[in-house]
Parts: structure tokens; sequence; C-alpha cells
């Protein structure tokens, strides 16, 4: 049987202002209906069944939604999970026209275990405004809050970046927290900022999450360094515009034959994303229901 889980923590609702009430409503009720639709199996160990129910949820709520959306942003594709596919119409078709980014649960080892972290997120722009990586599933990102806005490099070395971003903050870089993906790639980078004295805070899953968190004044968590899922960075690039922080990212393939699938697709490897550039518009909605 799944484990006892609390009830959902409130919804995070950033850029309201920007669209009708009823749309911002409905959106807030896709995350919430995600959200609330895989609890029955939070803590079962099923990753693929938990995802499922949130999809599911997710994709019949933002079918009532009064906007003709598009999904630029979809999750699953890496892993053969369910998903909200790339190119699928959501939405009555009446209302803003919009560019959709969706994880209906970005953290499913986290869900399935009942551990803390895991999100349902949906992100609106106006159409053509989102980035979108096709064929490349991992991105190098770097966000922390406004202080590192023309600060901090994407291309400098985790030392270069801590030492700056401390000054930036006026603040001791052993009072600094970087929040890395506790992946076995980011051993080098977890040792280097161990050996400045800089306090990192790994995380298991959750890109999206730690990124809201690295752009908010006053979390405790004052950067994010290190390579992750790419959908989830366009997702916390509208979040980041949204909060007014800094990020930059580089697309990363992990392997050889992601590598070649990047260049045929016409990537560059070595262009350097702005925030501006990854969403193209202030007019962000971003919206984030909590499930652990």
């Amino acid at each position: 049987m799944p484990l006892p889980t609390p009830p959902l923590a409130p919804t995070t609702v950033v850029g309201a202002h920007n669209y009708p009430d009823d749309l911002v409503a409905a959106i807030v009720r896709a995350t919430e209906a995600a959200a609330s639709a895989c609890l029955p199996l939070v803590g079962s160990g099923d990753k693929n069944g938990v995802d499922e129910l949130a999809v599911a949820a997710m994709r019949d709520a933002l079918g009532r939604a009064p906007f003709d959306g598009t999904v630029v942003i979809g999750e699953g594709e890496k892993d053969e999970a369910p998903m909200l596919a790339n190119g699928e119409r959501l939405g009555t078709g009446a209302g803003p026209v919009c560019d959709v980014a969706v994880d209906p649960l970005d953290g499913t080892r986290l869900a399935a275990e009942n551990l803390p972290g895991a999100v349902a997120v949906i992100a609106l722009a106006p159409r053509g405004s989102m980035f979108d990586p096709r064929d490349v599933f991992y991105m190098q990102k770097l966000i922390a809050g406004a202080a590192a806005v023309g600060v901090l490099d994407v291309l400098a070395s985790a030392t270069q970046n801590a030492t700056r971003l401390a000054d930036a903050l006026g603040k001791p870089i052993d009072d600094l927290v970087v929040g890395v993906l506790d992946k076995p790639r980011h051993a080098s980078v977890v040792a280097e900022l161990r050996g400045l004295g800089v306090r990192v805070h790994l995380v298991g899953e959750g890109d999206v999450s730690i990124a809201i968190a690295a752009a908010t004044p006053g979390s405790g968590i004052d950067a994010v360094m290190g390579t992750g899922g790419t959908p989830e960075g366009i997702i916390a690039a509208c979040a980041v515009r949204s909060l007014g922080g800094f990020m930059q990212g580089r697309l990363d393939p992990q392997s050889e034959s992601q590598r070649a699938a990047a260049i045929a697709a016409g990537h560059d490897l070595h262009r350097v994303f702005t925030l501006d550039e990854l969403v193209g518009s202030d007019r962000v909605l971003f919206v984030s229901t909590p499930v652990t």
C-alpha cells in the first residue's frame, strides 16, 4: 500500500498579471489536479505509474483551459516515460496563443519513494518565445538571483563563479550555498566547491525546485551549477525570468550518440544561451504545485 502522504502544500504562482484571471485559474487547477492525482501512488516505488496519473490529470485539465496552447517543452522523451508530447495542442483554442512548458511530475523518483521535492509545473509564454531544444536532453545550467546578472558565466570555472558570487552578495565564500544535482558527472565540481569552503546542497532529482530556490532571495540557496535536463531548464528559465533572477545555459549531450543527434539537428554545442534566449518574453506565467 502507498505510504500516508500529507496534504498538498500551497501552489506557487508567478506572473499572474500577465494573463487573464480565468486562464491563470485554469493553469493552477491543472497543476493541482496533476499533483492530487498521483498521490495514491506516492511511496509505491512505481515511477511510471505515478507519472501516468499526473500526466493524464494535467492533460485533461489543460484541454479545458481557455487558451490556444502548443507544447514546446514536454517531458518523457529521454526515458520513454508517459508524457505530454512536444507539438501537442492544448486548450479550447479561444484566448491567448501560447507556448507551453509542462512537467506533470518533476521528480518522479522522489514521488515514487515519498521523498521531498517532487512538483507539478506549467509555464506559459507568448507563441514563439520559448527556445525549443528538441533532440538534446541535457543542459549545463548556471542559475542565481538578480545579484549575479553581469557577474557569472557558465563557461567559467566553479571557483571563479563561486568567488564572483560571494563578492556580489557581500558574504564570505564559506557562507555560500550552491545546489548541485547528485550525479557522478558532478564529482569534480562538488570537490572544487567544497575545497573553497562552499556549502554544497546535493539534490537527487528536481531541477525545477532547486532552480526556483536559487532565483528566490532568502531561500537559502545562492546558486545552482551543473548539468540537468534540458526540458526542466526551459521550465526553470520561465520561473527565473518571472522572479528577476539570472540564468545561462549550454546544451550538454551526455553521450556520443546524443552529441551526434544534436549536431544533426543543427544545434551549436558551444553556444551560451542567456535567459532572454531561453524564454524571449516578459509575459511569462509560472505555476508549481508541490507533491512531496
